[in-house]
C-alpha cells in the first residue's frame, strides 16, 4: 500500500526502512519508530520494505548505519556513545544492515553517534573507518550513502556545517542531508565543498564515484 501510494504520486525515495535494534528501552529517539528488539526480525521485515518499495520503483534508504538502537542519548540534541565491542556489533546491530545490502537497498543512511569499536572520537557520519572500511569494504556495500541531517545537535554542537559537510565526502559518504531552511548557509556549504576538490582536500576520483552511483 505504502509503495503504490508513493508511487502514485510521483515520489521516487522513502527513507524507510528502520533497521535500528530497539535492545534499549530507555532508548526514546528510535523507540516504536524499530520494527522489533530482534536483529533477525529487524533483518526480515527490512527487507520485505526494501525490496517491495524499489519493486514499485520507489527507492529505500534503510537507516541509521550502524544502528542507532542500543543508545540514551538523542543525536537530534547531543552525540551519543556506543560502547559495544566490534563482534557484538557485527553480530546484532550490523545484521538487519547486512541483510539490506543483499536485498539491493538504493541507499545507506549513517548515524551520527560515535560507535567506540570502530572510532573512539568522531561521529560515525564523520568517520572514513566506518563509512569507507566497514561499510564499503567490509560489507561491500556498492550503493549510496547519505548522511543523516547534518544541521541535528549531535554534528552541529562540534562542527560547522561547512567542516562536517567535507568531513562526511571525506569518510566516503555520497549525499549530505541538510534539513534547515537557511539557504545562504546551503549554498556556503555547496561553496565549501567546490574548493575542498579544487584544493585536493577532497579527491576528485572519490566524487567521481560518488556521481557514477547517483
Amino acid at each position: 500500500a505504502l509503495a503504490t501510494e508513493l508511487s502514485a504520486v510521483g515520489i521516487s525515495l522513502d527513507y524507510t526502512p528502520v533497521l535500528d535494534i530497539q535492545t534499549n528501552p530507555n532508548n526514546a529517539v528510535i523507540g516504536d519508530r524499530a520494527l522489533s528488539s530482534d536483529a533477525e526480525q529487524v533483518a526480515r521485515f527490512g527487507s520485505i520494505i526494501i525490496r517491495t518499495l524499489q519493486e514499485y520503483g520507489v527507492a529505500a534508504c534503510c537507516k541509521h548505519f550502524p544502528g542507532h538502537g542500543d543508545t540514551t542519548g538523542d543525536s537530534h540534541i547531543e552525540l551519543p556513545v556506543i560502547d559495544h565491542s566490534a563482534d557484538r556489533l557485527r553480530a546484532v546491530e550490523l545484521v538487519p544492515f547486512v541483510s539490506a545490502i543483499d536485498s539491493g537497498v538504493a541507499i545507506i543512511m549513517t548515524a551520527h553517534i560515535v560507535i567506540q569499536a570502530f572510532d573512539s572520537e568522531q561521529p560515525g557520519t564523520l568517520a572514513r573507518s566506518v563509512i569507507h572500511d566497514l561499510l564499503r569494504n567490509e560489507m561491500r556495500y556498492e550503493g549510496l550513502v547519505i548522511t543523516d541531517d547534518l544541521e541535528m545537535g549531535a554534528i552541529r554542537n562540534l562542527y560547522s556545517l561547512e567542516e562536517a559537510a567535507v568531513r562526511a565526502i571525506r569518510a566516503g559518504c555520497d549525499l549530505i542531508l541538510l534539513c534547515g531552511d537557511d539557504h545562504d548557509q546551503h549554498a556556503t556549504v555547496l561553496e565549501t565543498l567546490i574548493h575542498a576538490v579544487e584544493s585536493d582536500e577532497l579527491s576528485i576520483k572519490s566524487i567521481e564515484a560518488s556521481l557514477a552511483r547517483n
